[in-house]
This record gives C-alpha cells, structure tokens and sequence, in this order.
C-alpha cells in the first residue's frame, strides 16, 4: 500500500509539473517558435520539389507464351532500371505511390532467331515505359539496353559432374574417394554449344587439411546460354587413416627354361607398407607379386638379387621391402628328382 501511494503522488506531481509548464509564458513561446518552424519548413519542401531532378526506377520484365518444348537457358533480366527526370513532386508520387506494370514480352513474337538467341532492342520496349510515366516526365536512359534470352527447343544431355579446385587430408589421412549425388545432370543449351561440352564443373573449391568426412553443397559453374538442373549437388569427401601392415611375399621365378628353378635366399620378403584403416583387411599377401624372369637374372651377372614388386594393389603407399637384395641360384633338375647346380 505504502508503495502505491508514492507512485501515485509521483503521477500526480509529474502531471501538474506538465500542465504549469504548458500554461507558462515560456510554454506559448516555444509552440510559435514551432509553428512557423514547421511552416517554414514545408515552404522550403514545396520550393525544393519544385525544383528538376533525375531518380532511378525498376520496371518488371515478363516473357509471356513459352512453349512447352522451349527451355531459357540463359538467365532473363527481371527488370529494366529506367532513370527518368522530372520535379520533384512528381518522382515523390514514384517512389510513394506509383507502381509499374511489367514489360510484357510474347516470345512468339521472337521464336525461330538465329543460333536460339533472342536479343530485344529498348526501342521495342521503350513505348511500354514512357506509357507509364506523366506528360511531364522525360526518359533519360533504360538499362539494360538490349535483353537477351538463349533457348533451347528440347535439347539435352546428361553429364558427370567433376570437382572443379583443390582437396587435401590432413597428416596420416587421405581421401578414400569423392562422391557427388547426383553424380550427373542433366543439360539444356542449343545443339552448338551442348555438342562442345563433356562434364559440368562445381565452382572452385580450396580444401586443405581435413581430417573427417565433409560434405558440402557445392553450386556448379554456371555458362552463358546453358542451363543445368540441378543447379547444386552434394559433395561428399570421407575421409580414412592410414596405418602400418607387413605381410611376406614369395619371389617367384617365371619364364624358366624346362628343368631349371630359382633358388632365392630368403626365398620370401617382408613387404612394409601403409594402408587405410577401411582397407587393412582386404589387403593381403596375394596382393604383391615379386616376379623374377630367367632372363632378367642371366643379364645381372651376379648372385644378387635387387627385389622390385611387379604387382600391388592401389590403395597402399610408402611401400619397402625387406632385405632390399637377395642371393639367388638358378638349379638344373636331375631326372631322379634332386636338384644340381648348373
């Protein structure tokens, strides 16, 4: 209760405050003051809008009667910026309370243009703005002063898409492949141009240093008088981490005459390499090959062997062998069954 009662003296206080000044001389003073400060003011308005100016406006633009088989592979201008000159007053009742019709375009009225491309002088559309404006206005300039438009009637073609930049792992990982959905789309632009193309690109890409799956929606490189739908596609990169596997893998000699075998000391080799964790199982010892030929051995003119893998699957790297040399024979087999050398 006692709080009450001081808010409402406090109101009452502020509110015979309000009305002694309002009632006071110097009150009346300053209400003229004000009157003749907004008279004046709405004086020097009507003056300045009387006076010329220029102003910018956007008129719509509209193609109208587009047959089913035709597709604007270009991107239509969807307005005209018309500048424009005239009083003051009258670019007020523009800006306030004009509102334009849009341009309409009839593309029967342009259909069958050389090369699928239609290009429409402003003196053609001209007429429909200055229709628009007062008596008074005067028409500076349009822009753009030629719209184009590029069709294609029905013509199309699916393409792959392909990452347009640069991508890269971090330390210890590598990007196990790069997987775009949709993996292709599908391309309209006239007969020439589809003829010159082969794949659609994203626009370019600087990945550096990942060390996760990423997945990213990438726009594609769009080209003047072509039209790709869809306009994106979602790019995934996974990513995997390399780890540390050895495996032994026989030598092996081919191309031996008849009665003749090779002898290696050791007759396997260790093979160290680096692989994804994604791939650690399927990668096994079959998958190398050390594969030594008769020939090969007969132009050394020595007992030593310089080990090459001649086969290895293509998701390892940092590949070594161990021992990097072997000594080798090269054994006559006896008819009983024992071995001599040669």
């Amino acid at each position: 209760m006692f709080e009450r009662r001081n808010i409402e003296r406090a109101f009452l206080k502020a509110k015979k405050n309000v009305k002694d000044f309002l009632l006071s001389a110097k009150s009346r003073e300053f209400f003229i003051f004000l009157f003749f400060f907004v008279v004046a003011g709405g004086f020097w308005l009507l003056q300045t809008l009387n006076n010329d100016y220029e102003a910018e406006f956007a008129v719509p633009v509209k193609l109208k009667s587009i047959p089913d088989n035709v597709v604007i592979t270009s991107e239509p201008a969807s307005e005209i910026r018309v500048r424009v000159k005239d009083r003051g007053t009258v670019l007020l009742n523009y800006m306030l309370g004009k509102s334009f019709y849009p341009v309409q375009l009839d593309f029967a009225d342009y259909e069958g243009k050389k090369n699928n491309v239609v290009r429409i002088p402003a003196s053609e559309y001209e007429k429909n703005v200055t229709g628009q404006l007062n008596a008074s206005t005067r028409l500076v300039s349009l822009s753009p002063d030629t719209l184009e438009y590029i069709y294609s009637t029905g013509a199309s073609r699916r393409l792959p898409v392909k990452l347009s930049g640069t991508v890269s792992a971090g330390r210890q990982y590598y990007l196990s492949d790069t997987i775009f959905r949709p993996d292709s789309v599908l391309v309209y632009a006239p007969a020439a141009v589809l003829d010159t193309l082969t794949a659609v690109y994203t626009r370019t890409v600087a990945l550096e240093n990942i060390s996760d799956t990423l997945v990213r929606q990438l726009p594609l490189l769009q080209q003047k008088g072509v039209k790709i739908v869809p306009p994106t596609v979602e790019l995934t990169l996974p990513v995997d981490i390399y780890t540390e596997k050895t495996v032994e893998v026989p030598i092996t000699g081919i191309n031996f005459p008849l009665g003749r075998v090779l002898r290696a000391f050791p007759s396997k080799v260790q093979v160290t390499f680096q692989v994804g964790m994604t791939h650690f199982r399927q990668v096994e010892a079959e998958d190398f090959g050390i594969e030594v030929t008769y020939d090969e051995l007969l132009k050394l003119g020595a007992d030593k062997y310089t080990v090459r893998l001649t086969r290895m699957p293509p998701e390892v790297r940092q590949v070594r062998c161990n021992p990097t040399q072997v000594d080798f024979l090269i054994e006559q087999e006896s008819l009983t069954g024992g071995n001599a050398r040669p």
